[in-house]
């Protein structure tokens, strides 16, 4: 089971590449999240989700079980999480557009960039998750961080699309 909950909590493996595990491990969340949606939609992008968000705090909680760093910089699965609920928008938009996914290309630079920023910055309830000093609060600083990348996503699309265009 510990070889399992490292393959999951690693991204197999991702998260023990240098420098920057946790953008590393963005990075491959965001191919992974378009492979997910042009093969299962919305529904699946929002059931992938929180399937990986329960494997990921069992996979956390097996890793960090017994050891003094309750998130080592090898866990990235909850890079994966926040970065998936940072792209949300752009899966919801693009399925009410009825548009390709990756025509909504600024949305894509913009949930990366923002999502990277909230997770190293870790503002107010950030922080506070971090904090915790558990696999939950590991889980969830990045889903805050995700929803705080949302909304700067959908703040663009507004931006771009009543502005802009």
């Amino acid at each position: 089971m510990k070889q399992l909950a490292e393959l999951i909590a690693t991204m197999a493996r991702i998260g023990y590449m240098r420098p920057g595990p946790g953008t590393w491990g963005s990075a491959a969340a965001v191919p992974m999240f378009w492979a997910l949606h042009e093969t299962l939609g919305v529904p699946g992008v929002l059931i992938g989700t929180v399937l990986a968000f329960i494997a990921g705090l069992w996979a956390t909680q097996e890793m960090t079980r017994g050891r003094d760093n309750h998130d080592p910089s090898e866990i990235v699965i909850d890079e994966l999480v926040g970065q998936w609920i940072a792209l949300l928008p752009v899966s919801i938009g693009s399925a009410m557009a009825g548009a390709p996914v990756l025509a909504l290309w600024p949305a894509w630079p913009t949930a990366f960039i923002a999502f990277r920023l909230f997770d190293i910055w870790k503002p107010g309830p950030v922080g506070w998750a971090d904090r915790r000093g558990d696999a939950l609060g590991v889980m969830l600083d990045d889903v805050i961080a995700g929803i705080f990348a949302a909304f700067v996503v959908l703040a663009f699309a507004g931006i771009y699309h009543g502005v802009i265009r």
